[in-house]
């Protein structure tokens, strides 16, 4: 409910700056027109959003006949979750990323590179899935993939505005000096929103991830190998549709490292840390394990031992034991 709440209220906002941009561009006919493409942008996003998203980042369904490991994972782990098994998109990257996407959980789809199979170990791909399908179960994709589409939208207006020298001067307050301020104010008003939505929940995803795969230390991995990697690698999709880079788990493109004001992602480095303060409270090893209880010693007083239990990962022991840190 409150998740509903708040997307409206985030939707009503977008609308507003919508308003707000095409009053500075053209007066009172460019509000009209302005609200006028909120509300399309509106429907379209609720019902075609994430379609949009998975073809601009060259994203393709994937049958489990083709990676059976990778569905499988994502399966077991939706399962655990509560969550319907979304569908599964491969991204033809070498950069390591992935992201979620979808308006409800129903209709949900889950997107990783091909860069991060190849460079990540299992546990920790496993970690990344989990985070993503915490976006899912927390129904952030659909407020974010709009959020998208919105704040491209947003960039769309302003560069009509320029190209169009700033409509009816006549009837607006600033002529065509706030034409050209809103031309470069709205992309960053557009950008802001963007990084609201993406900062705060990116540690909620990390959280609840981190509790559905049972290993915080693998998220805390991955996202050290993907920051690190992603560096080197170019994401040619989200270079080209920048507005959608918040919705990666980590940011795609060039730079923006810092956790500040303009970085569309919080600090890795906090994120990594708030993992491992959350692995201590769950007394998880770097390995997924945590520590079983001693055995009550035998009638002869022989300590039979104990320690640290490897668990089996995708099923469960014979003897009743615990499944794996994702299974």
């Amino acid at each position: 409910m409150f998740n509903a709440f708040r997307t409206t209220v985030l939707l009503a906002a977008l609308t507003a700056l919508f308003m707000v941009v095409g009053y500075f561009i053209g007066g009172t006919n460019g509000m009209v027109v302005a609200f006028l493409f909120a509300l399309a942008t509106n429907l379209f996003g609720y019902w075609n959003s994430d379609k949009m998203v998975l073809r601009m980042q060259n994203a393709v369904p994937v049958e489990r006949s083709r990676v059976p490991e990778l569905y499988d994972m994502v399966d077991i782990l939706a399962r655990k979750a509560g969550l319907p098994t979304p569908a599964v998109y491969l991204i033809q990257s070498d950069q390591p990323n992935a992201f979620a996407t979808g308006r409800n959980p129903q209709n949900a789809a889950v997107a990783v590179s091909s860069g991060l199979l190849q460079h990540l170990e299992t546990r920790e791909v496993a970690a990344v899935v989990a985070h993503e399908l915490a976006h899912i179960r927390n129904r952030d994709t659909l407020t974010m993939t709009i959020t998208a589409t919105f704040a491209g939208a947003i960039s769309a207006l302003a560069q009509f505005g320029l190209f169009f020298g700033g409509g009816d001067r006549r009837d607006n307050p600033l002529g065509g000096i706030g034409a050209l301020l809103m031309v470069f104010l709205a992309p960053m008003a557009a950008m802001l929103v963007q990084m609201a939505v993406s900062r705060t929940r990116e540690y909620e995803a990390d959280r609840i991830g981190a509790e559905i795969s049972s290993d915080p230390l693998a998220l805390a991995s991955a996202l050290h190998k993907i920051a690190t990697l992603a560096g080197r690698e170019v994401n040619v999709a989200a270079e080209r549709n920048p507005a959608m880079a918040h919705l990666y788990i980590i940011n795609p493109l060039s730079g923006q490292r810092m956790d500040n004001l303009f970085s569309t992602h919080p600090d890795t480095g906090n994120r990594i840390e708030a993992l491992r303060a959350l692995a201590a409270s769950m007394q998880v090893d770097d390995k997924g394990r945590r520590p079983q209880p001693r055995p009550a010693p035998t009638s002869t007083g022989r300590d039979i031992g104990g320690g640290w239990r490897v668990p089996t990962v995708g099923r469960t022991d014979e003897d009743g034991g615990q499944r794996g840190p994702w299974g």
